[in-house]
């Protein structure tokens, strides 16, 4: 990685702990969110911007993937997205925009997945029903662009289907693979889905490792990663798109609620 500053990036709060939960706590712990509630800019936006700017600039082979069919879902998705931002700050016009952090970015629909990596702070990965299956049943990793990835490589998983994509997570049995398949399917337009995941960790932030390497944290680790993950499906190309909003806090500012629960429900140390 050229010139990559691995001073961590942190949040001073969680927007979401899945720990406190009842709902989100145990696995797939799902529940509804909004198309306004999909993004969020949070007090950590600059500085997760300007490592995402580099990534993509210095090393787009490791951070950007998009395969051909998966380019009609990218640019149903720029369109979708564009129009969620001016009520968080951003200013747009036909040719440009300026994000919250004064960043102008120009607004290129023939580079639709890299330009919006650019604009939102979440991770952006498109999941198509495999164009070469029979009965096109399981989902396959199309495009993306994952600057944040904790212990994953997009290289590894890009056109793969989602029980090849989770192989290596011991959890992610074949029981639980089929019940996120129909998660998935039964994902409607204009109804997202939402669930997390935390961790103890220790790593950078940009943490791109291959599947098969070993861990990292443990239960003295100073910070917690949480993974915002949201699913929404696209109305004319029927894509859905996984996004992923990571935050990381050092534990003394949670808050007292917070504190709490992962007191009584341990938060698991990085796989």
């Amino acid at each position: 990685m050229k010139d990559l500053d691995l001073s961590p990036i942190l949040q001073k709060r969680l927007s979401f702990a899945p720990w406190v939960d009842p709902r989100t706590r145990r696995l797939p712990g799902v529940i509804p969110v909004s198309v306004e509630d999909w993004f969020e800019v949070d007090d950590a936006y600059a500085a997760q911007m300007a490592l995402r700017d580099r990534l993509l600039s210095q090393e787009p082979e490791l951070v950007y993937a998009l395969s051909d069919h998966a380019r009609p879902a990218a640019e149903e998705l720029f369109d979708t997205v564009l129009p969620l931002l001016p009520p968080l700050g951003f200013s747009l016009n036909e040719d440009q925009a300026i994000r919250p952090d004064g960043v102008t970015v120009p607004l290129d629909r023939s580079d639709p997945l890299r330009t919006l990596g650019r604009l939102v702070q979440c991770d952006l990965c498109l999941m198509e029903s495999d164009p070469e299956a029979f009965d096109h049943a399981e989902h396959v990793l199309t495009g993306g662009v994952l600057c944040f990835p904790s212990g994953w490589t997009l290289r590894e998983k890009f056109m793969r289907p989602m029980m090849r994509i989770h192989e290596p997570i011991e959890i992610y049995t074949d029981d639980l693979g089929k019940r996120v398949q129909r998660l998935m399917d039964g994902v409607q337009p204009g109804r997202g889905l939402m669930r997390g995941t935390a961790s103890q960790s220790d790593a950078h932030l940009h943490d791109p490792r291959s599947e098969y390497e070993y861990r990292h944290g443990s239960d003295g680790s100073p910070y917690i990663r949480v993974e915002r993950q949201c699913l929404f499906r696209l109305p004319q190309t029927r894509a859905v798109i996984f996004t992923i909003h990571t935050q990381v806090v050092r534990r003394e500012d949670l808050t007292a609620e917070q504190a709490l629960a992962m007191e009584e429900h341990s938060v698991r140390h990085a796989d």
